[in-house]
């Protein structure tokens, strides 16, 4: 009634040698430390503080747009670049334009 089966190391299958799955068999190595590019991202810049802009207008919906996602959510410092002074100012806007129906709360 019960089957013998063969040892793992035996089964045709799943070979656990390494075969033919790719990656980074062979004698290829992966450097733990140093070396290596390094990516350093553009340091985004804050547009109102480079346009001299003090105060965010609500009323400004061209400007508000650009900080708007398409599914009206308003996106954060780290995307945008803006800085925290006027990311403040920002979203007060952005909620502001909201309630008046200049800007959507979702799409």
């Amino acid at each position: 009634m019960a089957e013998e089966r063969e040892p793992r190391s035996q089964q045709s299958g799943g070979q656990r040698d390494g075969g033919d799955r790719g990656g980074s068999g062979g004698g290829q190595r992966r450097r733990r430390f140093g070396g290596g590019n390094r990516y350093f991202p553009r340091r985004k810049i804050c547009y109102f503080c480079m346009d001299g802009i003090g105060v965010v207008d609500y009323k400004d919906i061209g400007r508000l747009r650009r900080y708007v996602s398409d599914r009206g959510k308003i996106e954060p410092r780290r995307q945008t670049g803006t800085c925290a002074k006027h990311q403040r100012m920002l979203s007060r806007a952005v909620k502001r334009a909201r309630h008046v129906a200049l800007i959507p709360f979702s799409q």
